[in-house]
């Protein structure tokens, strides 16, 4: 079955997070914390199964801008 990776850098090392099973783990280099993760998702499928939501493929993943100024105003209201 095939996952969705999301990583980004932290302070010392890049987090990897699978949405489809909310499993995240982390490495000194991306393709050290993107095994990780399969590790890790490997070990949660093994004891949890895979969830129903996974296995339907209707996950969309998009990017989207927010007006840094709008936010700040709008919480300060």
């Amino acid at each position: 079955m095939e996952f969705t990776a999301v990583i980004k850098k932290g302070e010392k090392q890049f987090v990897a997070l699978c949405p489809e099973l909310d499993v995240a783990s982390q490495g000194t280099t991306i393709d050290k914390a993107l095994e990780n993760l399969k590790e890790a998702c490997e070990l949660y499928v093994e004891e949890m199964g895979i969830p129903e939501e996974a296995n339907s493929n209707k996950m969309i993943v998009a990017s989207f801008e927010v007006n840094k100024h709008e936010v700040t105003n709008s919480i300060g209201s």
